[in-house]
Order: structure tokens, then C-alpha cells, then sequence
């Protein structure tokens, strides 16, 4: 009986078998690890652009959420410099510049350089973003600013607020050697989020500037209303001024030519040298609000200088100019101008401070009402005193005159009678220095306005300060009845003419007009007890009072006063024509 045979050993290739599923296992296994590494690191990255959403998403103040949109995008995409520019209206920089990780030469070449030109206007011509891996190989490397420190790769993004392409992040040497298309998409959605975080801080910082444009309009209002206190287009300047954070502010009142614009305020730089500046109104935007109505926005004053006063002692920018508008008149304009290459103005501002001004403009003329409401109360009193002056006090006087020349008639002594009677002219003279003095009671803004009366005796309350004395005026007759129309321009301008020249010449001490409408002749007499006109004076004024009797028919004379009042040396106009009706 046979044995059991032992088994044969195996012959086949067991650690191929063995091998080929190992080396398999061990490659997936990698795979798997690499991709875990990757997953990972995404997650990472993930978690890390969500925390600066968040971070973004907490915050309202612009300069900090700019700022902290930059770091961001550094952090995310390890570069190691940044920056975000906010584009101006013009072709020519940057309104805002935050950089992270760039010296002060480095961010002023940046803010100086032409933001549409070349390699960074790429963002704005598209806008896309733009992923350099090696700047050393392109064209455009030459066209960067220059005191950068050397870059070796670029990322740009554009940040979009609505549809408006607000600014660009511009991300640079990233550690990694390059950036990757993960940076660019998560750079892509860090500025998506900024975007939508610009907006609300924008929308915040407005309705703030908003409540402080109305905050300052009722305190102008409050201003305007008490009594006293400062000017009030003094008020609004400083306050327009402030509020849009601007260099200088003007408040132009058109002249009465409607040809020429004067500064009646001015609040900021040089204000002093802008206060009573007058300049052509033709082409300039002051005129184009007044006319229109309308309020204006430029960015660069420089480019037309003529169009904006402020360009006079200012280096002008950015201006806004808002027409005073009120309820039935424009007053003025409103321009308020920043140096150039500060940020520009917005629509915003031009709307919050086109409502100060409308609000400015009503408070004016609710002040300019209140004016005339004292100024009738005050005018009412007068007239009452006046009233009372002429119905009793003038009434009374006349009949004690009466009385003294009854007395001055029956006297028999010679001196008694001449001592009467000169009590008597002195009633006279004092009744009519009463009458006088009524007038100037009632003014020019009284029932006797645009009378002959009245306006003479404007003349010689303006002239007052100039002859350094208040002329005494007095009125004989009925004048006001007795001239009307050229006439009593010409009676004026003899009064101005006669009393400018005094002041110039006389250096006199005393001053008489007299205006007398008796019988059929109206007289103006000028006597003052000054050094008399002398050869060297001027004749042409003279020569146009002279024409103006003889165009009337009448008279003038011009020469040395002899009455006892005055002086050797004084002197004695007279103007004398004919009343209507009497030739």
C-alpha cells in the first residue's frame, strides 16, 4: 500500500498576485490623503472667506470697511501687498487709496498715477479681472509706478456697487509664486460681499450727512429768527462749509445791472480777500443757477476757471453751486468749492446741500419779514408822534404866532413891535423845522414814499457821513404838489450834487438846504460856512446843474455866501425853475 505523496510546492508568481493590488491601494491611498490635504485647505479658505464676510458684513464706517476689505484679500490669497483704489470722475487718479503692506512713497505713486492707463486701467476698460502669473514677461510692466518694490505676480478685481464699477482690489507677489484661478474666485466673491458692504456704508454715511445737513438748517432758521445775533448769509456759509467739508464757500448776490455777481460772504480759505469781490456773471455757474434755477456739480473747476470765482485765490476742484431759492425770488447762489484733487462731490451732496439752501433761502425771507414787520411798528409809532406833532404842537404854535403878530400891530413902541415880530418869524422858522422833522419821522418807507420831500431828505441823511455833519433841511410851500416827474429828479440831483460837492471842498461846519415852492418858482438854496469853492475846483458838476435849470426854463448861481449865517468864505448855490403852468 502506497504512501500519501506530499504537496507540490507552487511554481506561480504569488507576489505578482500580491504586489500589483498593493502598489494600487497605495496610490489611491495618496490620492485619497492629497485630496483630503486639498478638501481641507478649501475648507480652510472657505471658512477663512466667510469669517472676512462677516467681518465685513459687521461694520458701517467706510475708511474701515475699505480698509479691512484689502487685509482681507491678503490674508485670503497670502500676497504680500494690496490695495484698493476708488476711482475718481476723471481719467486721472484715484479719490480714495488704502494699501497693506506698502510704504508711504510706494501708496503716493499709486494715488498719483493714471488709474485708466495701461496695466492698472485694464480693470477699468473691461472691467474683468486680470491673473498675471509673471509680470517680468509682460508689455505693461513698464507702464507700473514708479517706487514700487519688485513684483512678480498680479491679481486684480473689480469691486462693483450695483452696476457702478466702484473701485479695484489689486493684489500683488503672492507667496505661493502665482496666483491661482481659487484665488481669483475667492477674491471674486470677497468683492462681491464688498460690493453689497460699500453700498450699505455709502447709504449710511449718506442719511447721517442727511440728518446733519437738516440739523443744520434748523439752526440756521433758529439763527435767522432771534433777535440780533450774527449775519445771516454769514450763518449759512460757515455752516455749508462745514458740513460738505469744504475749502471755501461763497454766498453771490446778483448786482442790480443783473451783469455782474458780487461775494457778499465768504467762509474758509482767504474768505477776506473773496468778501466784496464783483466779477462778470456772463459764462459762470453762479449766473447759470441763478437763471435756471437749477443746482450745478463739476469735478474740475481748473478746466474752466472763469466759470468759478472761487478760482481766484483757491487752487478749485470739485464744486457745487446751489441757487438760494425762495418763495418768489432767487436771492443768490450758494457755491462751495474743495481744492483740486480732493474727493469729488456726489449727487447726494449736491441734493442735501440744494435742500439747505432751499431751507436758507426761506428762513431769509421769513427774517427779511419779520424786518419789515419791526420796521412798520416802528414806522406806525412814528407816524403817530408825527400825527400828534402837526395836529397839536404845530396847530399850537402857529396860533401863538398869530397872537404875537396881533401884539406886534398894536404896539406902539417901535422896539417892542420889532422885538414881536422876530418872535414871531422864529415861530415860523420853528414850525417849519418841525414839518421837517416830521417827514424824517416818517421816513422814505412812509406814505410820503417817492415823494420830493422824502427823497430829499434820503440824500441829505446819506450824504451826513461824508460831510462828517447833518445838513439842516427845511422846506418852504407845498413842494410836493408843486413838482412831479423829471422835475423832482433833477431837484434831487441838484440836492446831491450841491451837498457832494461841499463835503469834497467845503470842509464846512455847518450846511443849510432849503427847498421852496412859492408862487411860481421852486428854489433849492445851499449855503455852507466853508472855505468857499476856489479856482482849482472842479466845474463839471456844476455845469450839469446848470443844464438842468435851463432845460426847465430856469436859473443858476454859484457864488460867495453873504448871508449873516455864514461865512465870508462860504458858499452859496441856488437853483431856481419855474412850477408848471407859470410861464
Amino acid at each position: 500500500m502506497s504512501s500519501p505523496s506530499a504537496p507540490r510546492p507552487s511554481t506561480e508568481p504569488q507576489l505578482d498576485f500580491v504586489d500589483g493590488p498593493r502598489l494600487e491601494l497605495d496610490q489611491l491611498l495618496r490620492q485619497l490623503i492629497d485630496r483630503a490635504h486639498d478638501v481641507m485647505a478649501a475648507q480652510g479658505r472657505l471658512r477663512a472667506l466667510l469669517s472676512a464676510n462677516k467681518s465685513l458684513l459687521g461694520n458701517l464706517d467706510l475708511p474701515v470697511v475699505l480698509r479691512s476689505i484689502v487685509e482681507a484679500a491678503c490674508t485670503l490669497v497670502r500676497a504680500r501687498y494690496g490695495a484698493l483704489g476708488v476711482l475718481s470722475s476723471s481719467a486721472d487718479g484715484f479719490d480714495q487709496l488704502i494699501t497693506v503692506g506698502l510704504d508711504e512713497t510706494a501708496a503716493a505713486a499709486i494715488s498719483r498715477f493714471p488709474s485708466r492707463q495701461r496695466l492698472l486701467g485694464a480693470l477699468v476698460r473691461g472691467p474683468r479681472a486680470i491673473r498675471l502669473a509673471d509680470l517680468s514677461e509682460d508689455e505693461r510692466l513698464d507702464a507700473l509706478p514708479k517706487g514700487l518694490p519688485p513684483i512678480s505676480s498680479l491679481l486684480g478685481v473689480p469691486v462693483r456697487v450695483r452696476d457702478e464699477v466702484y473701485g479695484n482690489i489689486y493684489l500683488a507677489d503672492s507667496e505661493a509664486g502665482a496666483f491661482s484661478s481659487d484665488d481669483e474666485e475667492l477674491v471674486t466673491a470677497l468683492a462681491g460681499t464688498a460690493g453689497v458692504v460699500i453700498d450699505n456704508a455709502r447709504l449710511f454715511e449718506q442719511a447721517r450727512r442727511r440728518q446733519e445737513w437738516l440739523e443744520a438748517s434748523a439752526r440756521v432758521t433758529r439763527q435767522l429768527l432771534a433777535a440780533g445775533g450774527e449775519d445771516p448769509l454769514s450763518v449759512i456759509a460757515r455752516e455749508a462749509r462745514q458740513l460738505a467739508d469744504a475749502d471755501l464757500v461763497s454766498v453771490v448776490l446778483p448786482e442790480d445791472d443783473h451783469e455782474t455777481m458780487r461775494v457778499e460772504v465768504a467762509a474758509g480759505e482767504h474768505a477776506d480777500e473773496m468778501v466784496g469781490y464783483r466779477y462778470a456773471a456772463e459764462g459762470t455757474l453762479a449766473q447759470v443757477a441763478v437763471e435756471q434755477r437749477t443746482p450745478l456739480l463739476i469735478a474740475d473747476a481748473g478746466k474752466d476757471p472763469h466759470a468759478v470765482h472761487l478760482s481766484q485765490v483757491i487752487d478749485a476742484g470739485p464744486v457745487m453751486t446751489v441757487p438760494l431759492l425762495g418763495t418768489v425770488r432767487v436771492r443768490g447762489a450758494l457755491v462751495v468749492g474743495r481744492h483740486r484733487g480732493r474727493p469729488r462731490f456726489d449727487d447726494a451732496d449736491l441734493e442735501m446741500a440744494t435742500t439747505f439752501g432751499n431751507h436758507a433761502a426761506v428762513a431769509l425771507e421769513l427774517a427779511d419779514a419779520r424786518t419789515d414787520q419791526q420796521r412798520m411798528a416802528v414806522l406806525e409809532d412814528r407816524d403817530r408822534i408825527a400825527r400828534d406833532l402837526h395836529d397839536h404842537v404845530i396847530q399850537r404854535l402857529f396860533a401863538a404866532g398869530l397872537s404875537v403878530n396881533a401884539l406886534a400891530r398894536q404896539n406902539k413902541d417901535e422896539n417892542s413891535a420889532a422885538r414881536l415880530s422876530r418872535i414871531a418869524e422864529d415861530l415860523d422858522d420853528t414850525i417849519r423845522q418841525i414839518r421837517t422833522s416830521i417827514f424824517q419821522l416818517r421816513g422814505s418807507l412812509g406814505p410820503e414814499m417817492g415823494t420830493a420831500r422824502a427823497r430829499v431828505l434820503d440824500v441829505a441823511a446819506d450824504m451826513g457821513g461824508a460831510l462828517g455833519l447833518q445838513p439842516t433841511v427845511r422846506f418852504i410851500g407845498p413842494v410836493d404838489a408843486a413838482i412831479s416827474g423829471t422835475a423832482v429828479d433833477d431837484l434831487v440831483a441838484v440836492v446831491r450834487e450841491t451837498l457832494s460837492n461841499a463835503a469834497r471842498h467845503a470842509h464846512a461846519s455847518k450846511v443849510e438846504v432849503e427847498v421852496a415852492a412859492e408862487g411860481r418858482e421852486l428854489s433849492v438854496t445851499v449855503r455852507d460856512n466853508g472855505r468857499g469853492m476856489g479856482v482849482t475846483a472842479r466845474r463839471s458838476g456844476l455845469a450839469n446843474l446848470r443844464r438842468r435849470a435851463e432845460q426847465h426854463g430856469g436859473a443858476f448861481f454859484v457864488g460867495p455866501a453873504d448871508s449873516a449865517d455864514a461865512a465870508p468864505q462860504g458858499t452859496l448855490v441856488q437853483w431856481v425853475i419855474p412850477l408848471k403852468g407859470s410861464r
